[in-house]
């Protein structure tokens, strides 16, 4: 497995549409493993898609279940040509994402939602999000689109706040 390189913004490649995945083989696990890995090794991140390492097709991965508001969530997810069956409610809430490291910002996302996918094993899937899990599928779809939170801010004036810096602590000396 290894760290895949995560393109920032403004880098074009974020606003392309990405393709279905229609072949489901060994080399596709292999790259899921990758994604997953540098998901995992990125600051708090629940969630990264395809494009965001600049593979244009339709796979992200969710994992809530890490989070301060793990409740309720399906743990970790692959979600493979994800689409959108139903959604209800709306709701403002802050957002970040590991392609626009220095900023957050708040969003309007639906508070629940139904999707059809296909697992790594082209097994479909239907499931039901609400919450934070919600949301952070939502935030992953639209990577699939071409879409970033920055497209979706109440208002660019208001709502983009720039990232806090946390500092590594500084080493113990040994005594």
């Amino acid at each position: 497995m290894a760290i895949l390189e995560i393109l920032t913004y403004p880098d074009e490649r974020l606003k392309r549409v990405s393709e279905q995945v229609e072949v489901f083989d060994d080399e596709l696990r292999a790259f899921i493993a990758d994604l997953e890995e540098t998901m995992r090794a990125g600051p708090g991140g629940v969630g990264i898609a395809a494009p965001q390492v600049g593979r244009i097709q339709r796979v992200v991965i969710v994992d809530c279940s890490v989070t301060r508001k793990p409740v309720p969530n399906h743990g970790r997810l692959i979600l493979i040509n994800p689409e959108v069956l139903t959604w209800e409610g709306m709701e403002v809430g802050r957002e970040g994402c590991m392609s626009v490291p220095d900023y957050t910002g708040n969003v309007i996302r639906a508070t629940g939602l139904t999707l059809a996918a296909q697992n790594q094993h082209g097994e479909q899937l239907e499931l039901e999000f609400e919450g934070f899990e919600a949301r952070a599928v939502q935030h992953e779809m639209d990577h699939l689109d071409g879409m970033l939170f920055l497209d979706r801010l109440v208002s660019r004036r208001n709502d983009l706040f720039r990232r806090k810096v946390y500092q590594e602590p500084k080493a113990k000396k040994k005594a």
